[in-house]
């Protein structure tokens, strides 16, 4: 491996991060929420019933609308002002702040759990475990979810592959476990199933707001697209009108000790 592979992919991964304000708009609009099964049972690791929930990493609030359903009251914690902008018109029962993981704007043991959509692996865990740590009360819970892509169906397996840009990377959602620390107890997992509705064009919009995508060249993004589009208007399951994307939704919780 060369020497300098680490310090780029240190700065891939940070310029990933940062994307996602210049689609801010269309990542609202086009993004799958989470199943309320799947927040449910984040939630119920937790010593009592969640009251005071932190969505960290909110984005535009693809999981703030979820946990906004269940009856609790949430403070979006986002970097991003473009997409904190975006969740504040869609929710405005909830409380947006700028903030960041590692330096999270919130007092010790405020929150009862905190719950974390789509971005869990762009945090330094490092410091954002002892943070989450921080404003959690005792016997709360951290509760981390993905979406998918269900590649059990045959023709999203195939479409992934062709649609991989030089920036995709594996994640942690992949690993059967995440990183422990020493202020939570072991992490659960569980798998859910999901889906979206969707359209060939609104899937390639979809697409189009994924990071690997945003921060490639601009030849190379458009060369996937128009290959994402061409493979769905071929595609019988995809062709014609509405169909639904098939989803799992990975979750992983943990209690503070």
């Amino acid at each position: 491996m060369n020497s300098s592979t680490p310090g780029i992919e240190a700065e891939l991964h940070a310029r990933r991060a940062a994307s996602f304000g210049s689609k801010a708009a269309a990542y609202a609009a086009h993004r799958p929420d989470y199943p309320e099964k799947a927040l449910a049972w984040g939630l119920a690791g937790a010593s009592s019933s969640p009251k005071q929930v932190l969505d960290l990493g909110a984005g535009t609030g693809k999981l703030t609308g979820g946990l906004l359903a269940l009856g609790l009251a949430v403070t979006a914690v986002e970097p991003d002002a473009k997409m904190l902008e975006e969740l504040t018109k869609a929710f405005p029962a909830a409380t947006p702040l700028i903030g960041t993981a590692e330096k999270i704007p919130l007092p010790d043991e405020s929150v009862d759990a905190v719950v974390v959509g789509q971005a869990f692996h762009w945090f330094a865990l490092d410091r954002a475990y002892p943070e989450m740590a921080r404003v959690l009360k005792p016997g709360g819970i951290v509760a981390a979810l993905w979406n998918h892509d269900d590649e059990s169906t045959g023709w999203l397996a195939e479409f992934n592959a062709l649609i991989k840009t030089s920036a995709s990377r594996r994640w942690l959602s992949d690993y059967e476990s995440l990183p422990e620390h020493e202020a939570f107890e072991p992490f659960e997992r569980k798998t859910f199933g999901h889906k979206q509705p969707r359209t060939a064009e609104t899937l390639v919009e979809t697409l189009a707001t994924h990071s690997h995508m945003v921060v490639v060249p601009a030849e190379e993004r458009e060369a996937k697209l128009r290959t994402a589009r061409e493979f769905l208007e071929r595609n019988p399951e995809t062709a014609s009108g509405e169909f639904d994307l098939p989803l799992t939704t990975i979750v992983f919780r943990a209690r503070k000790r």
